[in-house]
């Protein structure tokens, strides 16, 4: 989930590669998944569509006990905002979520108020809760 992802470990990213236009997304997915290599499209086992991965430095290590590297990928469930506008994530955004415009490498990302699917709400502005407008 983005908010478990820290930043120390983005440090080997050097690209995001991204296989659809984000331009026009609210909000993508963002897991590290443990993959056997670096910098080739990695294999993808949910259900969704891979949307784009990290790819990392020939000097990021694989893991001594499995041999795979930990690296982004970002993704959307079929019952994302972008497939089903008026459905569950109308407003509101999963918690693994990101506004993809604020993704470079290194940079876990972060929700914006278009992630959200609107401006903050009026408890989050009494409590001094703002969400970034990327």
């Amino acid at each position: 989930m983005s908010a478990l992802i820290d930043p120390a470990d983005l440090t080997h990213e050097t690209e995001l590669v991204w296989l659809e236009d984000v331009t026009d997304l609210d909000y993508v997915r963002q897991h590290r998944d443990r993959v056997t290599g670096r910098n080739r499209k990695p294999a993808f086992h949910r259900d969704g569509r891979l949307v784009g991965y990290a790819v990392l430095s020939a000097d990021a290590k694989a893991s001594r006990a499995s041999g795979t590297h930990l690296r982004r990928v970002f993704w959307l469930a079929p019952h994302d905002r972008d497939s089903q506008p008026d459905g569950i994530y109308a407003t509101g955004a999963p918690s693994e979520a990101v506004d993809p415009r604020t993704l470079a490498p290194g940079a876990k990302g972060y929700k914006t108020e278009r992630s959200e699917g609107g401006p903050a709400s009026d408890a989050m502005r009494e409590m001094g809760i703002t969400l970034p407008k990327a």
